[in-house]
């Protein structure tokens, strides 16, 4: 009979299926990437994997939410850096392109999961629409913080958001430069 597995050997078999499924869904898309080739990444037993992971459904819902907590996390870090309300908006447009210009950039994991998975899985689109809810509340900090109020915090998430993705698109960070730019005049004519 095979030993139990311990608290830490459970945390370290979770994080490496996650960073595996992570990789393989951003890379390849979800539907593309079976299970198998997740069990083959991850070097875990299929049987392993469904007792961690008891549907791929859950497994993709667990990597948007892990990846969401990361990607606002370092977003914030770097922002909260910047010089003053009105550099700290700039910032994020900087933070943006140095993103899209990371090597294997592929848009926005929350966009490409609800291009495949929107309509068909509650789960997998409610864990989107969080992300989405969650960028959205930290742009409007940033954006009131630089004096803006609800229409320049929607206009410049907006920005963010078209960015994003057209940044995926084309391939090109130059995006979140020109929404950078946009972003500044729009909060230069905000009303007082």
């Amino acid at each position: 009979m095979p030993a139990p597995i311990s608290d830490e050997q459970h945390r370290r078999d979770r994080e490496a299926l996650l960073d595996t499924a992570e990789g393989l869904f951003y890379e390849h898309g979800i539907r593309a990437v079976g299970m198998d080739a997740v069990r083959a990444g991850s070097g875990l037993p299929l049987k392993r994997i469904y007792r961690l992971f008891p549907a791929k459904e859950e497994l993709i819902v667990e990597v948007l939410r892990r990846r969401d907590r990361r990607w606002r996390g370092e977003l914030a870090e770097y922002v909260e850096r910047a010089d003053g309300p009105q550099g700290r908006v700039s910032a994020m447009f900087d933070w943006l392109a140095e993103w899209f210009a990371r090597p294997g950039f592929r848009g926005c994991a929350w966009i490409n999961a609800f291009g495949e998975m929107g309509a068909a899985s509650e789960a997998v689109l409610a864990e989107v629409r969080a992300h989405k809810e969650a960028f959205r509340a930290q742009v409007e900090g940033w954006v009131r913080d630089a004096g803006g109020g609800e229409a320049e915090a929607e206009a410049v998430f907006l920005l963010a958001e078209g960015a994003i993705v057209t940044a995926g698109i084309t391939g090109d960070p130059a995006p979140a430069r020109r929404a950078r730019a946009a972003a500044e005049r729009l909060l230069e004519n905000a009303p007082v």
